[in-house]
């Protein structure tokens, strides 16, 4: 069995192993890391040997670290990423290479309509229906983007809302509030099988998924990191967050919003950042939460879209798809009976 796992923002960890009697065997960990003293790899692949099959990546990792030397330094991995590449090699996961990924920059459409998009195209990915896809959104109109399980008035001032021009909408998955101004964001949705990330943990998920982003932004000269559980930043503050949904049909939605150009001050007036949520974040200032990607880089916003879709396709042999028809009158519907209730949008009041 062989299993592999890219730490995000660190090196490959590549794993051989057997199984016999509900034990693993013939051990073997490889990779591009690096570890000192050299010996330590012999006893990493003893901790790992005889291990029960069934163990998860928290008992695998925990196996490790006890076997290691006083003093060892692990550069480009850790001892949950040995433990996730093996759970890999146990299930037979695939890799960003074993499919055929497409890109889908379409015409702009509204919030809500954008918001059935990613249900839909994710639920045909989960049916075989339709190729794995990063889908670039693209919208005329500006909006604040409320998470399943918020509290639509704890979260959303109605009259700054007003004020400003922000429609407010809900989204199927979990996470925070983002103020998603018309030209002002960019926003993509990965459509993925649910074996992409199997042998993960969720938390992992969210890093390994937008990995690429990371390497997109560093080569606009951004030092991006990613900050658990679901935060991109750079040096001066976040520039945006991710969120999940996982499809009963084996779907997983993954999408994330970096701030392009923002005014600090209408946020304020638009959202309610309670107190701790700011001290959570590090930061006394709501307006000054959020680093855009324009002050950073003097970029257009297309010359940085082109940019995300040049590193996902370069990485992954990834060619240009679209939205069919078929999925658009399906999205259109959905939003109908769905997205554009009252009962979905309150459904947290």
């Amino acid at each position: 069995m062989h299993g592999e796992y890219k730490v995000p923002g660190g090196k490959l960890v590549v794993v051989d192993l057997e199984v016999r009697d509900g034990r693993i065997a013939d051990f073997h960990l490889a990779g591009d890391f690096f570890l000192e003293p050299d010996d330590a790899l012999a006893d990493i692949d003893a901790a790992v040997n005889g291990l029960p099959d069934t163990a998860d990546t928290a008992a695998i990792a925990a196996a490790v670290r006890t076997a290691l030397p006083e003093g060892a330094v692990l550069l480009g991995f850790t001892p949950e990423a040995v433990g996730t590449a093996v759970r890999r090699a146990l299930i037979v996961a695939p890799g960003w290479k074993d499919f055929d990924w497409e890109v889908v920059h379409a015409k702009p459409v509204s919030p809500r309509m954008n918001l059935a998009l990613d249900e839909v195209l994710t639920t045909r990915v989960g049916d075989g229906r339709r190729n794995p896809t990063l889908r670039m959104w693209e919208w005329n109109e500006s909006a604040v983007v409320i998470g399943s399980f918020q509290s639509l008035r704890n979260e959303v001032d109605p009259e700054g809302a007003r004020k400003h021009g922000y429609d407010v909408v809900r989204r199927v998955s979990g996470g925070g509030a983002m103020m998603m101004g018309a030209n002002s964001i960019v926003t993509y949705s990965l459509s993925v099988p649910a074996s992409l990330v199997s042998g993960m943990t969720f938390a992992d998920s969210y890093a390994f998924l937008d990995d690429w982003v990371l390497q997109a932004l560093r080569s606009l000269g951004i030092d991006a990191e990613y900050q658990p559980l679901n935060d991109i930043t750079g040096p001066s503050g976040k520039i945006g967050g991710a969120a999940q949904k996982r499809f009963a049909n084996g779907g997983v939605l993954h999408h994330a919003t970096l701030s392009y150009d923002m005014d600090g001050q209408v946020m304020t007036e638009v959202l309610r950042i309670g107190r701790e949520k700011l001290s959570d974040k590090g930061t006394v200032s709501a307006a000054k939460r959020v680093d855009p990607l324009r002050s950073q880089t003097g970029l257009p916003r297309e010359t940085i879209i082109e940019r995300f879709i040049g590193t996902f396709s370069n990485l992954y042999g990834a060619t240009t798809g679209h939205i069919t028809d078929e999925e658009y009158a399906e999205a259109e519907e959905l939003v109908r009976t769905k997205f554009a209730t009252d009962a979905w949008l309150h459904r947290v009041p």
